[in-house]
């Protein structure tokens, strides 16, 4: 991923806000929410490009299939398949349409078809269309009827693309489900942190002499059930937020499109939920 003007803009603005934050906020509640919405910021732009990015690739495939579908047209009509190509330059097909210009100049500058036609797959850079310029690509250097393997190619792309789509609405429900559920994760996590964590502190049975008994021993995990071990223990919390949200999202992310990469929108958005509405909880209402 290149770094782009809106990178740095996420990130200067973001130190920014933290340089407030520690200068005029060092001792308020507030300190953590703003350094947390402050990486949520910094953070942003990234996501932002990373969809970017994945909606152009399944563009591309779309326009993909449309490409094969017209070269299939065209070699059907008797035309060889470079001259078929040579023909498509000058139809729209998206954001795969500079590719296309290039594959033709190429073929038109006398590069092989086959040498053309790799450069295209690694310019696109798509697993899918890298599978089916492979076979493209060979069956037009073995020669034999092309025709029938590029129809066969455009019909396993659209297959595909169908699938991928039929998955995605069929997992839907679970994708909310995972939502849900880790909104739900968070609620306990608060009221641990607000309900509980306060009342087990509370329950010190020993006197100001420092020894903890009775119910007041398994408070605050033994650590004297201070404010200094609650606020310990609240970060842990958060912590293991942080942690859940970033797993949870990729498994979100490959079951409901296949992807990791995909997974990393959700991850986000779920760390930035647990940030915030952590963070803010403590400093609106701890």
């Amino acid at each position: 991923m290149r770094i782009k003007k809106i990178h740095y803009t996420g990130i200067i603005v973001a130190a920014i806000a933290v340089i407030v934050d520690l200068i005029f906020l060092g001792q308020e509640k507030i300190f953590y929410f703003i350094i947390g919405l402050s990486l949520v910021i910094a953070a942003l732009p990234f996501l932002v490009t990373v969809l970017i990015e994945s909606e152009k690739e399944k563009e591309k495939e779309e326009m993909f299939l449309e490409f094969s579908r017209n070269l299939v047209e065209s070699v059907k009509s008797g035309t060889p398949i470079s001259r078929s190509i040579l023909n498509l330059k000058d139809k729209d097909f998206g954001s795969l349409t500079l590719h296309v210009n290039k594959l033709a100049n190429q073929i038109s500058l006398g590069i092989p078809v086959k040498v053309a036609l790799e450069i295209f797959a690694r310019d696109v850079n798509s697993k899918t269309i890298s599978r089916a310029i492979t076979i493209i690509s060979e069956a037009e250097q073995a020669g034999g009827e092309i025709e029938n393997i590029l129809e066969s190619v455009a019909s396993s792309v659209s297959q595909t693309s169908k699938l991928r789509k039929e998955r995605k609405a069929a997992i839907s429900n679970l994708v909310v489900q995972g939502y849900i559920i880790f909104m739900i994760f968070i609620v306990i996590m608060l009221v641990m942190q607000f309900k509980i964590l306060p009342i087990t502190s509370e329950l010190n049975f020993g006197g100001d002499d420092g020894n903890l008994e009775g119910i007041g021993a398994i408070g605050i995990a033994g650590l004297g059930g201070g404010e200094t071990d609650i606020n310990q223990i609240s970060n842990i919390f958060l912590y293991l937020l942080l942690v859940q949200g970033f797993f949870a999202g990729l498994t979100i992310g490959k079951l409901a499109e296949g992807s990791i990469k995909a997974g990393l929108k959700h991850s986000f958005i779920l760390m930035a939920l647990s940030l915030l509405i952590s963070t803010g909880t403590k400093a609106f209402f701890g």
